[in-house]
């Protein structure tokens, strides 16, 4: 896990308040008992998993498509090329939306701002680290390689306004 206390206290919080403003059907199927903590939300979401990121296009069509996620100190990251269309997007129009959904028994979803910062800067080291932990023992050196040849890379931090977590009971 690579929250710290005070960043475990500051995801429940936010789940908490999320959760507060959910309408009536949201809360009906995102009942207290089917709600992820922050700890359990963490401890889920170690390593990179894959989700699907909404952005807008300038005449306001949404458009999605998939991403490497990563969960770190309480926030989803990503990185993208800098002439990525949804990169294009986020730097005109920064509202995103982003949703985990591997199967029936599990969704994060997550409304905020996306904050951009050169991938190779000091606010990525984390999600750099983190995929390097994913991506070499799957490719070996040749992807350390590329990362760090990457000119131009876009690191991008999902700063929450919202975020949603939805558990199915277990059997």
């Amino acid at each position: 896990m690579h929250e710290t206390p005070e960043e475990l206290t500051a995801l429940q919080d936010l789940l908490d308040a999320s959760a507060a403003t959910a309408g009536p059907h949201l809360r009906d199927i995102i009942t207290n008992d089917r709600r992820m903590s922050a700890t359990a939300l963490t401890d889920h979401l170690q390593g990179m998993r894959l989700i699907t990121l909404a952005t807008a296009t300038a005449d306001g069509r949404p458009l999605t498509g998939p991403f490497d996620g990563y969960f770190l100190h309480g926030s989803w990251w990503f990185s993208s090329g800098p002439d990525a269309v949804r990169i294009r997007h986020l730097k005109a129009r920064p509202a995103v939306s982003a949703t985990y959904l591997p199967g029936e028994q599990v969704a994060v979803t997550v409304h905020g701002q996306a904050e951009l910062f050169d991938l190779h800067g000091p606010q990525c080291a984390p999600m750099r680290q983190a995929m390097l932990d994913h991506y070499l023992p799957k490719q070996g050196p040749a992807f350390q390689q590329w990362m760090e040849g990457l000119e131009g890379g876009i690191g991008v931090r999902i700063d929450a306004r919202k975020l949603f977590t939805f558990a199915a009971p277990q059997d």
